[in-house]
This record gives C-alpha cells, sequence and structure tokens, in this order.
C-alpha cells in the first residue's frame, strides 16, 4: 500500500474552510463522497463514525498533525483524504498545538490488518520533519501528490 494510492487527488483539500474539527472532519468525508471513494449514502455516517472515534481519544499527534480514522463496515479497502488548514484548528493534540494538516482515514472492519498498514504509513512518513514541513507549505494539490509520490519511494 501507498500513499498516493491510499489518498486519491480529488481528496485533497489544500485550503480548508472549516475552523473547528467536526467542520474538518465533515469537509474530509465529503471530499470523500466527491471522489468517488466514498457511497453518498454513506456520508453521515461516515462522519459520524469518525467524530465518534475522535471524541473517544484525540488523534491529534502533535507537531501540527491530525489523523482521524475509524474501523468501519463503510470501506471494503483503507479510504483517506488530506486536508490543510492555514489557520490551525484545535484538535485537542497531545502537544497542545494547532493542527495544519490532517489526513483522514476510513479502514475496513472487516480486514483491520489494511486499517493498520494505512496507518502504519502515514505515521512512518510524518515522523519525517522534512515530510511534515513539505507538506504544510503545499499550495496546491499538485504539490501534495507530488510530495506523496515522493514518500512512496522514499525520497523525502
Amino acid at each position: 500500500m501507498k500513499l498516493n494510492g491510499l489518498v486519491c487527488p480529488e481528496a485533497i483539500v489544500v485550503k480548508l474552510k472549516s475552523t473547528d474539527r467536526d467542520g474538518v472532519i465533515t469537509e474530509l468525508v465529503d471530499s470523500l463522497v466527491e471522489s468517488g471513494q466514498l457511497d453518498k449514502d454513506k456520508r453521515d455516517q461516515a462522519v459520524k463514525a469518525v467524530i465518534d472515534r475522535e471524541n473517544e481519544a484525540s488523534t491529534g499527534i502533535g507537531k501540527g498533525v491530525a489523523v482521524p480514522h475509524v474501523k468501519s463496515s463503510l470501506a471494503d479497502t483503507p479510504i483517506g483524504a488530506f486536508g490543510l488548514s492555514s489557520e490551525g484548528i484545535d484538535f485537542l493534540s497531545l502537544d497542545k498545538q494547532l493542527v495544519y494538516s490532517v489526513f483522514l482515514v476510513i479502514g475496513p472492519e472487516a480486514n483491520p490488518d489494511q486499517h493498520l498498514l494505512a496507518m502504519e504509513i502515514i505515521f512512518k512518513n510524518l515522523q519525517k520533519d522534512d515530510f511534515r514541513s513539505f507538506l504544510r507549505q503545499s499550495k496546491s494539490t499538485e504539490d501534495v501528490v507530488t510530495l506523496l509520490e515522493e514518500a512512496d519511494r522514499d525520497e523525502i
């Protein structure tokens, strides 16, 4: 599994409009619907599932990044979206800092190993200072796609 395959270009939002956690989650789920990765009739259920999971424990991992995620019957394979906020969002992060980069993942409940693999790939790259920095500096979908491709080739 690759980052570039997990997050399709149509599910990348380089200028999130939402300014709060639940709004960002909703906006990213909407990008999954618009990109065809998630059926429109599953949208509300997906939003609720991700927010419910977020309410259990924050996925704001620190250093300006959050990875809201859930295992659900809504997905047969892991699906992901990515969003950037220039102003920052309060995700109740571990380091108490605002979040600027958000990866959202809905993994298959029936295949938790695939969900874990998707999360592992994201976290492996988020540990790299350069990757986080370049993500935050991205100005276009193309910038993000290029960065994901470089990460997949271990060029960062």
